[in-house]
């Protein structure tokens, strides 16, 4: 039997896909990497590595914004001279993946094994007593473990408080029992846990590797394989070892109970490992850690319901914009042949001002082509995340292929920006040129630096690189201006978009207008639609980031993408008619803003998430939540205002181009 490790994909943890060949006694057959076939005419013996490698990442908290390396921690390390190449999406995300310190075989078990030499902590030492507080903090934070085998999680299952059994990626470092003896986190797990203001550090883990006997399944290649890992348990658990001879890992083995001040300190990491076969298809190994999230039930449920009464909404507003447009239609064409034709009223008589260049043309150039840019690259990303390329297994994939397609599409940001520029008869296309290139990436980069300085003075494995920083630099400066650039030349080169009726010399004055078609309430009015649609995915797409849960329904969430555009488009439109109906002709920034208005109420639901959803504590980790999600907003701001703005312009240009105007 020769057990061989393959490494596929180009995954930056490497996928070790275990393979296992049985050769005849006298020949047998050894597929290489590139499927050829080789006629092994003698029994041989090769010695092929069997050890499976595990990855440590970074730890988090849904405590603290701040993530820190493994290593920051005085836990036993890996040789992390032979750390895997992170892309450009995990560093940005803070993953900071290596080699950990367990050594694993191929359906070896191991009882009760040494990680390390003991770590002790000894009064006077200023070193180990700090090194002692920061494990304490950590505990009392909640922070966890995210470990890697086989480009698959590591999950920690346990039964919550609703008796309900939950798989998590990640797994907690310890726990705290506070001064009062009220057990906090994963102490509750353990009645043992009970000692009042002491912490308890899981310094054993029990590894159960779950792995399929292959050796009879078909392939594609008549391999003869053995096995593949399908999942990996851990049960982490508090021990205090008499010493490094004499490890006890019986289920009764008394916890280790760290106390609150406590200045000396000996911990000893051990581990045990128990492979376990199973039937479940290698292809299926990820079906139990999605199975198995909260909410996911109930997410069906409510994305299916919201969509119901998202489509029903869009059905009336479109059947009311073309019953009483077409309505309006025929009455005006109807009165410009008749001989007593009347005077002219509604959204016909501001025809002459309707198409009248709005206050500040350029900013609104800029932010309709920033907005562009940024539709433009969600709706690619989304459409590869459906596609499987940008699944949970591809780690920082999502942000990488997003950061990649808005650098590139910086073409369209150009073209847009300087075709709408001209369009209303702007002349300073040099200053909107460098606006388009500069504004909105600057206030990004600004936001993105200043958070990026906080996580550098806090020591986070989430704090950007430098030569990082000069690489997103390098992409705006030498890349996307450049594109934004060329965009913006063949913007120019184009003619500016002609109004099917012509302007007034002499501006109409706006008539008085009721409460209900005021600039504010038709905001409010129309952001709550689009943003009923989508707060469902909100609240999951907000727990995948800062509760750390695995996102996987991409599906759902283009569907949704669609139906925000659509409910954007139909909401501006209506509203849009209303206003011209009333006699009032500016459009140009209502449209944008009223549509935009969804990411004020994208802002107040990320506020009530931190409120309820989430137990964020300290200044640096509040400020580094709103920053980013500030972030966010905006770019949600610019997108949501561009669809709005989009479709009015083209229900304005066709309303007035099918009537007759003299």
């Amino acid at each position: 039997m020769i057990i061989k490790y393959s490494q596929s994909g180009n995954d930056d943890v490497s996928s070790l896909s275990l393979t296992l060949f049985f050769l005849p006694t006298e020949y047998g057959f050894l597929s290489s990497r590139l499927g050829s076939r080789q006629l092994l005419r003698k029994k041989s013996k090769l010695n092929c590595p069997s050890n499976v490698t595990l990855f440590v990442n970074h730890l988090d908290s849904d405590r603290s914004v701040i993530p820190y390396e493994y290593h920051k921690f005085d836990f036993c390390i890996g040789d992390e001279d032979e750390s895997p190449v992170e892309n450009l999406g995990q560093v940005l995300f803070g993953e900071r993946i290596r080699p950990g310190p367990y050594s694993i075989s191929f359906k070896k078990e191991e009882q009760c094994r040494l990680v390390c030499p003991s770590k002790k902590y000894t009064k006077g030492n200023l070193d180990s007593i700090q090194k002692l507080r920061l494990l304490q903090r950590g505990m009392g934070l909640n922070y966890q473990h995210h470990w890697i085998v086989d480009n698959m999680p590591v999950t920690f299952c346990f039964q919550n408080l609703q008796e309900m059994d939950v798989c998590t990626t990640g797994f907690p470092m310890g726990c705290y029992v506070d001064d009062d003896g009220n057990a906090h986190d994963a102490c509750v797990i353990d009645p043992n846990y009970d000692q009042k203001g002491s912490y308890y550090i899981f310094n054993h883990v029990d590894f159960e590797i779950v792995y399929r006997d292959m050796h009879d399944d078909a392939n594609f290649l008549e391999e003869k394989v053995g096995g593949r890992i399908i999942r990996i348990n851990v049960k982490p658990r508090s021990i205090k070892h008499s010493s490094e001879s004499k490890l006890d890992c019986s289920s009764s083995a008394p916890p280790l109970a760290i106390r609150s001040q406590a200045e000396d300190a000996e911990i000893i990491y051990t581990y045990s490992i128990k492979w376990t076969p199973t039937k479940i298809k290698w292809s299926s190994r990820w079906d139990y850690i999605l199975q198995s999230m909260p909410h996911t039930n109930i997410q069906w449920f409510s994305i299916m319901n919201s969509l119901v009464i998202v489509l029903f909404l869009s059905g009336m507003v479109g059947m009311i914009i073309m019953r009483t447009l077409h309505r309006d239609i025929d009455a005006y064409n109807r009165l410009a042949t008749d001989e007593d034709a009347q005077e002219e009223y509604g959204w016909k008589l501001v025809h002459g001002d309707v198409f009248r260049t709005p206050r500040y043309p350029m900013l609104l150039s800029v932010f309709i082509g920033a907005g562009s840019q940024t539709l433009l690259m969600v709706s690619v990303t989304l459409v590869f995340a459906c596609l499987g390329f940008l699944s949970p297994a591809n780690r920082g994939s999502l942000i990488t292929f997003a950061l990649v397609f808005y650098v590139f599409f910086g073409i369209v940001a150009g073209y847009v920006s300087a075709r709408l520029y001209k369009t209303l008869q702007g002349v300073h296309w040099k200053t909107n040129l460098v606006m388009t290139s500069f504004l909105v990436p600057g206030i990004v980069f600004t936001v993105f630096f200043f958070t990026n300085t906080l996580l550098w003075t806090k020591g986070s494995s989430a704090a950007v690189p430098f030569g990082t920083l000069v690489v997103l630099l390098i992409l705006w400066i030498f890349v996307a201006t450049p594109m934004t650039f060329i965009g913006a030349f063949f913007g120019y080169k184009k003619k500016g978009i002609e109004a099917p009726v012509r302007t007034n010399q002499i501006p109409r004055q706006v008539p008085e207008q009721t409460l209900y078609t005021k600039p504010l309430p038709g905001m409010l009015m129309g952001g709550i639609l689009p943003f009923g649609c989508i707060f469902i995915q909100l609240f999951f797409i907000l727990n995948s980031i800062w509760a750390h849960q695995t996102y996987y329904m991409f599906g759902f969430l283009f569907l949704v993408y669609l139906i925000l555009i659509i409910t954007c488009s139909e909401a501006t439109i209506l509203l849009a008619y209303f206003h011209l109906c009333a006699e009032d002709y500016h459009w140009w920034w209502r449209s944008f803003l009223t549509s935009g208005f969804t990411a004020v109420y994208l802002f107040f639901y990320c506020i009530h998430f931190f409120n309820t959803k989430l137990v964020i504590s300290g200044t640096i980790s509040t400020i580094l939540y709103f920053s980013y999600t500030a972030i966010f907003v905006f770019m949600f701001f610019l997108m949501t205002g561009t669809i709005g703005f989009l479709a009015t312009y083209y229900f304005v240009r066709k309303i007035y181009a099918m009537v007759k105007v003299d």
